[in-house]
């Protein structure tokens, strides 16, 4: 397996691409600043310089990878067409770039509560509306997906249990990034979660489950 990771020098980037180096999985990161990504991401993970706007040069670098998995997603700005750029036509280069690349599996990281227009992140220039519309256009792709929805999400990792649900269930709820990453490579290698929507929270009165088990609950 070798896997494409968008979004690589994110919050939540750079924690999937931990977890996978350390599961020693090859990694391609797709990354604007190649000075900052060596800062942040381990020396033995391949650059690639480039931004979801160009769909020819993602399925190049594409090639030879087996998996996607964006945790890409538009910043708070004053910019109106950021988040139908990077949430919505980002994904889709992807997506089309994935295809061309004959990627097995596609993960995405979107967001609990994309389907609630009236949402109060909508106000951030229809994020969670971009959000949803990428989900459905990944669904009808044709490509094996895992679209995992975190609830808040937490720099700092803790001791609670991970909540697994079905797509529109949870409305609130926060988890720690790294056990965003966790879940989303966990995807990679259990057949249960494919083609679901998997959101996800962590609670402390949760009971733990093994990653099989999480997502056949799903």
């Amino acid at each position: 397996m070798k896997a494409f990771v968008a979004g690589a020098t994110g919050r939540t980037g750079k924690r999937i691409v931990q977890v996978l180096t350390e599961r020693e999985i090859p990694v391609v990161a797709l990354v604007r600043d190649r000075a900052k990504a060596k800062e942040i991401l381990p020396a033995n993970v391949e650059l690639v310089v480039g931004d979801l706007a160009n769909g020819d040069r993602l399925a190049e670098a594409m090639q030879g990878c087996s998996a996607v998995l964006s945790a890409a997603g538009a910043m708070p700005s004053l910019d109106f067409t950021e988040p139908f750029r990077v949430d919505y036509w980002g994904t889709n280069n992807l997506i089309d770039a994935a295809k061309i690349a004959e990627i097995e599996h596609f993960v995405l990281v979107s967001s609990l509560c994309v389907s609630q227009f009236f949402h109060p992140l909508n106000l951030f220039w229809l994020v969670l509306y971009w959000k949803s519309q990428a989900e459905k256009d990944l669904q009808k792709s044709g490509l094996t997906y895992t679209v995992i929805r975190p609830g808040g999400l937490l720099d700092t990792d803790n001791e609670e249990a991970i909540v697994a649900a079905k797509a529109d269930t949870l409305s609130g709820g926060r988890i720690p990034r790294l056990k965003v990453a966790q879940v989303s490579v966990a995807a990679l290698f259990e057949p249960a979660s494919h083609n679901k929507i998997v959101e996800i929270v962590a609670e402390p009165d949760a009971q733990s489950q093994d990653w099989k088990q999480l997502f056949l609950n799903v």
